[in-house]
């Protein structure tokens, strides 16, 4: 063979073959929005932590990516941007040495918490020339169903009033609540998401000891339900097994479980309900499962509602705030919090909720292959889309409005002179 002939010589041939489109969705362009919300959406009052927590000594937070600062002075909380502009020391690391204020650990540059002024410079004398002139930003806080709730703004507009953030029917109706806040590692999208998906809870939570004697539905058809600042999940077919083509039968029911019902329900997920809740029957719910901005997760069962707030902290981490809400008071009271104590929390808000956090933090998207199921997952985002948008455009033109005064109206045109 001679050295032209040698396969190793040959004059490679360039091949037409393309490469294979990557399949599904390759980013989230189509809701830009959303897509720039990586860190939370601005403008919204976000819980973060138990009221009972807060106290004369600050604690630090992070919310939608700002370092905050809460304390709590004559039974007020207060939320100060925690970073101190000397030399950026965090003000959660100092202490209170005069009521009213909070002062940096290093050189005693003390705060006003009403309004962040920098009222004294402890290591500069009472004639510092920077008091008055210098300061940090403060965050509107509000407290609410035993939580500190803080606004992040998106500019420097007025919030909006908190209870409107709220569940309708956790406003004016009596209650008693237990829950859980604690951090997770994820996206609070993810976890968002995770919250509404139509299919996880199934196949995910078939293990969970809060299903261990409910069967699961083994798929469904549901579709989305738009109403006021909710959507609704709702369930048009429940089927509680399939006979998969080629692979075999599949299902969650086990001889040691209930017998799933044989109507379809929307309240509950695992069966028709025999008596519901009359407050939670008086809101008339279209579907068991429903999701407002900027990120709240209302379940209904017959009897409670659990409720999930997704709080942003930064791309990568989250704050999870699940709480179950039971409509009752008096001495039913003290029945839901020797049930919710003794197992609820750590069957429910632990390991059945500690799956849900798994996923979360292992969750990579986009890149995304959606499935029918997925309709739910596409509704939140449509709705995140349009309700962020209408939200920019009032601030805007809130700020537009006030940046400069109103032009003087012009001059009413003189009389005719009669001929």
């Amino acid at each position: 063979m001679t050295v032209e002939d040698s396969p190793d010589t040959a004059t490679p041939v360039r091949s037409r073959r393309r490469k294979p489109a990557e399949p599904g969705r390759q980013d989230w362009s189509s809701w830009p929005h959303y897509d720039g919300a990586a860190a939370g959406f601005r403008g919204y009052w976000y819980p973060v932590t138990w009221s009972s927590q807060i106290t004369g000594k600050p604690l630090p937070f992070t919310i939608c990516g700002e370092r905050i600062a809460l304390i709590r002075d004559n039974g007020t909380a207060y939320a100060l941007h925690n970073r101190c502009p000397h030399r950026g020391v965090p003000l959660s690391e100092g202490n209170q040495q005069f009521p009213g204020t909070v002062s940096c650990p290093y050189h005693g540059w003390t705060f006003d918490l009403p309004t962040g002024r920098l009222a004294a410079v402890i290591t500069d004398g009472p004639g510092c020339r920077l008091t008055g002139k210098l300061g940090v930003r403060t965050y509107p806080v509000e407290e609410r169903l035993g939580m500190v709730w803080v606004y992040i703004p998106i500019a420097d507009e007025e919030p909006h009033p908190i209870d409107s953030q709220l569940p309708e029917e956790l406003v004016g109706n009596a209650f008693v609540m237990g829950g859980r806040i604690e951090p997770r590692g994820g996206n609070w999208r993810f976890a968002c998401e995770n919250g509404f998906d139509e299919g996880h809870a199934k196949y995910l939570h078939r293990t969970a000891l809060w299903r261990l004697f409910k069967p699961m539905p083994t798929w469904n058809i549901t579709r989305i339900v738009p109403r006021g600042r909710w959507i609704f999940r709702v369930q048009d077919e429940v089927h509680w097994d399939a006979e998969f083509p080629g692979v075999g039968r599949w299902t969650n029911k086990r001889w040691w479980k209930m017998q799933p019902p044989k109507e379809t329900f929307n309240i509950g997920n695992t069966g028709k309900a025999d008596q519901i809740d009359p407050t939670i029957e008086a809101q008339e719910f279209p579907g068991f499962a429903s999701l407002s901005m900027p990120g709240v997760l209302r379940i209904a069962y017959p009897k409670f509602i659990h409720y999930e707030f997704y709080v942003p902290v930064d791309e990568g981490n989250h704050r999870y705030v699940g709480v179950m809400v039971n409509f009752t008071e008096g001495w039913d009271t003290v029945r839901f919090y020797a049930k919710y104590l003794g197992a609820i929390r750590w069957l429910f808000h632990g390991q059945f909720s500690g799956q849900d956090a798994w996923m979360v933090d292992v969750t990579d998207a986009p890149p995304e292959k959606l499935y029918r199921p997925d309709i739910s997952l596409t509704a939140w985002r449509n709705l995140s889309e349009e309700e962020y948008g209408k939200k920019l455009a009032a601030v805007d033109g809130a700020s537009t409005s006030t940046s400069a005064p109103a032009p003087a109206p012009a001059p009413a045109p003189a009389p005719e002179k009669k001929a």
